[in-house]
């Protein structure tokens, strides 16, 4: 809430994870930011992995969003990074909107 009451909405989302990547150190929150993950094919690798925004707690996969409106497409990614990560929670964080708004996804 802290970010979005700072830089206000219509910005990049890549500017809003650069300042949550701030608030997870300056909170000592552990996080990763921008795991891989692989994608199985037949138990083979495929050449592009999945890149979720943030894992944050070694648990929860936190995708950030600078859209209108959280929409199905979200929650449908949100959920397939959960399959190929073995995750059970996601989190959709949407900095676009005039207040802050999330979504939980659940695998």
């Amino acid at each position: 809430m802290e970010i979005h009451k700072t830089l206000g909405i219509c910005l990049k989302e890549i500017n809003y994870k650069d300042a949550l990547e701030i608030e997870f150190i300056d909170n000592k929150i552990p996080y990763e930011r921008e795991r891989q993950y692989k994608v199985l094919y037949k138990n083979k690798v495929l050449g592009h992995p999945y890149l979720a925004d943030f894992i944050v707690y070694e648990a929860i996969i936190l995708e950030i969003k600078s859209v209108t409106a959280i929409i199905d497409t979200h929650i449908a990614q949100t959920l397939s990074y959960l399959q190929v990560s073995a995750a059970k929670l996601g989190i959709i964080v949407n900095f676009g909107e005039r207040l802050l708004t999330w979504k939980r996804v659940l695998l």
